[in-house]
């Protein structure tokens, strides 16, 4: 059974990280919370050697990050050395475009990625694809997320699954954990509550209604090292105190 560890996925501080200033001032509130690992995501265009001291400052380690799609088509050379200075191996993307979404869309992505990969191995990294509710849609009777690990394997591509999305596109996070097994460095743990209206939203972890003791074993058992939170909308909650809710609420679930 692994260690399974917490972490915040700054994409939900995206609005409080547009400067280096404010990503600094986040980065200190995320650690005052209990937080020691990070997911860069969502920030402004700040100095990435100005994000690394940020990050030492406040003893946060980057495990991930988010970058888009054309940034490791076009600019790899610099997303490696921005990972080298964040002391970061485990790099990924939050989506593809819409082009992509097709059972040819797959395809074309897995052969664009396959260099990719190659380069960001040989710099001692990986890449993993973090999905939405839309992969699950169907072509020719398997859904797109499925068709694309059996086009790639784990030597190409890792996973990062969203539990929040796999059940709002109708799967199991926990099965879909299990069945990806040791390819996952990295899952996203975000919960989902239900109004009275029949809305689904974004929740803090453990005030929604997944069910987190399937989703937590499934992750130990396949080797997962990092859970990091991640919340798209807090609503009328302040986003830093939203992610203190998900850190207390994990901590008394076991989690360090």
């Amino acid at each position: 059974m692994s260690q399974l560890r917490i972490g915040a996925q700054l994409y939900t501080l995206r609005d409080f990280c547009k400067t280096i200033d404010g990503v600094a001032a986040s980065l200190k509130k995320v650690a005052d919370i209990g937080y020691r690992e990070v997911q860069v995501s969502g920030f402004g265009p700040v100095d990435p050697k100005a994000v690394a001291k940020a990050l030492a400052d406040n003893g946060l380690a980057c495990v991930s990050t988010h970058l888009s799609w054309d940034r490791f088509r076009n600019d790899l050379d610099a997303v490696i050395e921005e990972h080298k200075l964040w002391k970061c191996t485990h790099p990924a993307i939050g989506g593809l475009p819409g082009d992509y979404r097709s059972a040819d869309g797959v395809k074309r992505f897995v052969d664009e990625l396959r260099p990719i990969a190659a380069k960001l191995a040989a710099a001692g990294m990986d890449f993993s694809y973090h999905n939405h509710n839309h992969e699950l849609v169907k072509y020719n009777g398997r859904t797109w997320l499925a068709s694309l690990y059996e086009l790639a394997g784990p030597d190409v591509l890792k996973a990062e699954i969203d539990v929040y999305w796999i059940t709002a596109g109708g799967g199991d996070p926990a099965d879909w954990i299990r069945r990806l097994g040791p390819r996952q460095p990295v899952v996203h743990f975000k919960d989902m509550a239900i109004t009275p209206e029949r809305e689904q939203r974004f929740a803090e972890v453990g005030e929604g209604n997944l069910n987190w003791r399937a989703i937590i074993d499934a992750c130990r058992s396949v080797g997962v090292r990092h859970a990091l939170v991640e919340q798209d909308k807090c609503y009328d909650r302040d986003p830093f105190e939203s992610l203190a809710i998900s850190y207390r609420n994990l901590k008394a679930m076991g989690l360090e």
